[in-house]
């Protein structure tokens, strides 16, 4: 049955007969309820819903068919929270007076723990009752003990609690009925209350198993699971104990699924502890938009798990809708750029780019995506004098940019403009001495240029920072075959290469070329055929002149 039935228009009929039918219905409505409150029996709940709608269309002006109606239809898990708060306050514009109306709103208010406003509620339905007003007094007094169990309560609301618990409880008096109810409801409440303080203190003296047994104790004896579990989950939490501490949360949402506390608990330890489990984060965060608070955050993380999952159009769409709401926010312009560069939408990622570098809320993140926008100047529109002037942008941002100094000095060999990339690769070397990756980028450029004494000087300064990198064991091969005519020297460097990397095709080829200088021809063959091997897979080199060379070997 769809929330929208609640608003339908009136039956077009005369005034009169309009206003007795919605009368008939809505006391068939009411007897049929208190059946169901007697009997429990779903037949009498439908009764009672039907004759609702019937009156509202009849009469859509009376407040009591709204919450009422609400309630039921909760209840039965036709309408979400938030509708049933809406239909209260269309009671309560109705009727502004109505006691009933701002108790039923405050009630809907509580289970979606929107507690300033339930309260606000509540007291205005006691100004109403005056010397009548034992029942609200007494639901906002169990409505602020729920709130201490729920949340970190202030001295305040202790005193709160106490001020309309006892002015409501000498109301009783005359109202009996209430009396009988409330007791139930109280005295559950009141164990909640014992057990959550036993538990605090256990957990204070760090007696962490006498804790947890305390919660579980109060989960079989309360009504109140969803409170223990959440306390169990945080407790498990902080034991770093991943696998319980998600089961509890979940746990509490089976209970309520829309508590807003919970659902981001949950969400952080799935994102954090289970990225694999991106399709249960993604519901997580879904349902806290629900709520309508912190949404351009939400739709933020939505995107990055989107993205996770390599959706490209919904993580594109999440980071849109971020950004609707907060269209200054850096981190979200320079989230959708990268979404829309995964989509290779360059010219759109380059527009975003752009707005997070103008905006830089900080010098050290900002040179970072220039990083970013440099590359795709480079790599995706070969606009190379972009990419220089966007990654020297970055430096001047941040001049401790290892990465920024390499990626500049990159486009400069792109260019073959050597002597700037020698001199780039050195300022890196300089910057960070320990790194590998300077001395071999500026080992390619020497070479290119022709210093062979300085390539080799670099390149044996790249292995003995990492004696791992297969590439330079290559390219230092290169040196002393192609450069000093060192073939044996360098068959070593290949092999070394190699061994390192057994995929490594150019190596092979290398291997094979500084065998045939030496006159090792069988070796030379096999390297070659090797080469070949490889490069059916990787089609790094001119397959025709690795099998020419093959041939060449056994001329005669």
């Amino acid at each position: 049955m769809s929330e929208q039935i609640l608003m339908q228009p009136a039956i077009t009929e005369n005034s009169s007969e309009k206003s007795e039918k919605a009368k008939t219905s809505l006391e068939k409505a009411r007897l049929a309820h208190e059946k169901y409150l007697i009997r429990q029996n779903n037949k009498d709940l439908q009764d009672a819903i039907n004759n609702y709608i019937d009156a509202v269309k009849y009469d859509p002006t009376i407040p009591e068919t709204y919450y009422r109606l609400a309630s039921l239809m909760w209840e039965q898990g036709q309408i979400s929270v938030n509708a049933a708060i809406d239909q209260c306050k269309t009671a309560v514009s109705l009727a502004p007076e109505n006691m009933n109306a701002h108790l039923y709103a405050g009630f809907f208010m509580k289970m979606a723990e929107k507690y300033p406003e339930a309260m606000d509620e509540f007291k205005s339905a006691v100004k109403m009752g005056k010397f009548n007003s034992a029942r609200p007094r007494l639901v906002l007094s169990q409505a602020i003990l729920q709130k201490i169990n729920s949340q970190e309560g202030e001295f305040k609301d202790y005193l709160q609690f106490v001020y309309y618990f006892l002015s409501g409880s000498v109301m009783l008096a005359w109202d009996r009925p209430s009396l009988k109810m409330f007791y139930k409801n109280i005295s559950d409440d009141i164990s909640v209350f014992t057990f959550n303080i036993v538990g605090k203190f256990l957990e204070k003296f760090k007696l962490y198993p006498a804790a947890e047994n305390i919660y579980k104790k109060a989960i079989m004896e309360t009504n109140h699971g969803e409170v223990f579990y959440n306390r169990m989950g945080d407790l498990a939490l902080k034991n770093e104990e991943i696998d319980l501490s998600a089961d509890c949360y979940r746990k509490v949402l089976e209970s309520n699924p829309l508590n807003r506390e919970v659902l981001i608990k949950l969400a952080t330890v799935l994102q954090t502890y289970y990225p694999e489990n991106t399709d249960e984060t993604i519901d997580c965060y879904e349902k806290l938009l629900e709520f309508d608070v912190d949404t351009a955050r939400i739709y933020y993380e939505l995107g990055h798990l989107y993205l996770r999952k390599e959706d490209k159009i919904n993580s594109i769409s999440a980071f849109k809708l971020a950004l609707e709401r907060d269209e200054e926010n850096p981190f979200f312009n320079n989230s959708l750029a990268y979404a829309y560069s995964k989509a290779e939408l360059y010219d759109d990622a380059i527009e975003h780019y752009q707005k997070a570098i103008a905006l830089n809320p900080d010098n050290e993140w900002t040179s970072i995506v220039c990083q970013a926008l440099g590359s795709i100047y480079a790599e995706c529109k070969g606009n190379m004098e972009a990419a220089i002037a966007t990654y020297q942008a970055g430096i001047i941002l941040d001049p401790k940019n290892y990465d920024l100094v390499i990626s500049l000095g990159d486009v400069y060999m792109a260019q073959y403009d050597l002597e700037n990339a020698i001199r780039t690769y050195c300022d890196a070397i300089t910057l960070c001495p320990d790194n590998y990756r300077g001395y071999s980028k500026a080992g390619i450029a020497l070479w290119e240029k022709d210093y062979l004494e300085e390539a080799l000087v670099a390149y044996h300064k790249s292995i003995e920072l990492n004696p791992e990198n297969a590439f330079s064991h290559n390219n230092l091969g290169i040196i002393y075959m192609d450069g000093l005519g060192d073939a044996e020297e360098a068959l070593e460097y290949f092999e070394q290469a190699i061994e390192l990397d057994e995929t490594y095709t150019l190596a092979y080829f290398n291997a094979g070329r500084a065998s045939q200088m030496m006159g090792f021809t069988n070796d030379a063959a096999h390297y070659y055929q090797m080469a070949l091997d490889m490069n059916s897979i990787t089609n790094e080199l001119d397959e025709d002149d690795i099998r020419e060379r093959l041939h060449k070997l056994f001329e005669v």
